[in-house]
């Protein structure tokens, strides 16, 4: 059901003529009933941020959102002034169909950067998608397909509170994807009664603990938003620790999901430091590791090359994560296959068939730890991006 699963939802994915993909659909809305219009977000911190991200980062900073149009098939990044208009035109055509005011309207687009958006298709896109919109699990389905790019699958989440209040979402994402947000847009929605202030501090722990913490180029878009919506429809007002985890727990789902379907990945790969001094420690190692494209081809070969993981760990500063070396293991698959910071476990005993690839390292130096999830990179990939179409 995606979006529509919180009560107060109403949604709508339509083919607008963007995508250069023929019958693609293109364009997705997102509509707030109420009688809550409380909402929160977080946004790339790439300096060349996309004009429909300046334009939404100041929707939001007031708390309310009426309405999230979102379109793939053109980015609308690295536009100048003209690119800031055609978000702004965009707004104001939602605001007049939904009877709002456009500076309640956020604006998200995915694809091709350094292009202005076709603004007719747009525009038109958007009155067909507000003459579709509906709270159906259909509805929200055609939603979540309209943001993809070179994604194969719609990525969704749905999860309910103990007393009846709900949260719902979407996200795409697929490649061009660094541990600072990826190359995303998403919306969550929820039907709890809560306040813009409680979103938003939910929102941010939630991100940072996962679409922070994965990786599949470490490639950072212009584009990335994530925004949280609720609607109050349900009544409740939930418990705050229970909300915040349930909020946690969406962003890990669509995080974990977008990972599942990195561009032509054939194993997904959790990192998991361990024994580190901070958290913040740890964080640094799982990253750097997950960095090593090196390590990712040897991966997608079926190749567990341990020599690759530690390389990549001892270029974290000793300042940033305090360790000795000779103290380091690694397992892989459940095989030790570094010992003391050497060779442990001969490397052909480890399983590389499975999907999931864990790769569990102890720094031996305190009792923090951290994960990442990336992906391998295969011939696909390649492929992918060399014959980009949005």
């Amino acid at each position: 059901m995606s979006v529509t699963f919180a009560q107060g939802f109403a949604a709508s994915g339509v083919e607008a003529g963007i995508s250069a993909v023929a019958g693609k659909k293109d364009l997705a809305l997102v509509v707030n009933n109420g009688p809550l219009d409380a909402a929160a977000g977080v946004f790339t911190s790439n300096r060349f941020c996309a004009a429909p991200v300046q334009w939404s980062r100041k929707v939001v900073a007031d708390g309310h959102v009426k309405a999230v149009i979102l379109n793939s098939g053109g980015a609308n990044a690295c536009t100048g002034a003209e690119g800031y208009a055609q978000s702004k035109a965009t707004a104001e055509t939602v605001a007049a169909l939904v009877g709002t005011e456009p500076d309640d309207v956020a604006v998200c687009s995915t694809g091709l950067i350094g292009e202005l958006l076709p603004l007719d298709h747009v525009l038109d896109g958007a009155k067909a998608a507000h003459a579709a919109l509906a709270a159906t699990p259909e509805a929200g389905a055609d939603a979540s397909h309209a943001i993809m790019t070179t994604d194969t699958k719609p990525k969704t989440v749905e999860l309910e509170g103990s007393n009846g209040w709900r949260i719902g979402g979407m996200v795409k994402g697929s490649g061009m994807i660094a541990p600072q947000l990826a190359t995303m847009l998403c919306v969550i929605t929820t039907d709890a009664v809560v306040s813009a202030g409680q979103l938003q501090a939910a929102l941010a722990v939630a991100t940072e603990h996962s679409f922070n913490r994965i990786d599949v180029d470490g490639c950072m878009s212009t584009n990335d938003t994530v925004l949280l919506l609720a609607s109050g429809a349900s009544g409740v007002e939930p418990d705050k620790d229970e909300f915040n985890k349930l909020v946690k727990d969406a962003c890990a789902s669509l995080a974990r999901q977008i990972i599942g379907d990195g561009e032509g990945a054939s194993h997904d790969i959790r990192i998991t430091v361990t024994g580190a001094t901070t958290e913040d420690a740890a964080l640094a190692c799982g990253r750097a590791v997950a960095a090593s494209n090196l390590l990712k081809c040897a991966i997608s070969g079926n190749d567990p090359n341990w020599g690759r993981i530690v390389s990549s760990l001892g270029t974290v500063p000793p300042e940033v994560a305090p360790y000795e070396s000779d103290k380091v293991t690694v397992d892989v698959n459940g095989v030790r296959i570094c010992e003391n910071g050497g060779a442990g476990r001969d490397r052909s005993e480890v399983d590389m068939t499975p999907r999931e690839v864990h790769i569990d390292i102890d720094l031996n130096a305190g009792d923090a730890e951290a994960t990442v999830w990336t992906d391998d990179l295969t011939h696909e990939y390649v492929h992918i991006n060399a014959d980009y179409e949005s």
